[in-house]
């Protein structure tokens, strides 16, 4: 499992996308989401603004999993 470090109280599924380098740019959040099952804590969603807390676990339908941690 990938971590992804924050400085914030949260990163938003988009900015997380980007940071963890499946997609290139913020725009690119929309149609990735809209194509790809994307599991946050187990459960799809698709919204790039959803708000992912340290602790949070997102996990792509191609089996790459990623946790949320405060630095």
């Amino acid at each position: 499992m990938t971590r992804i470090t924050i400085t914030t109280e949260y990163i938003t599924l988009g900015q997380m996308l980007k940071e963890a380098g499946i997609i290139d740019s913020g725009g690119q959040a929309k149609p990735f989401l809209a194509t790809q099952t994307v599991l946050v804590n187990g459960e799809a969603d698709d919204r790039r603004g959803r708000k992912l807390h340290p602790g949070d676990t997102v996990t792509l339908a191609d089996g790459q999993a990623f946790t949320i941690e405060a630095q």
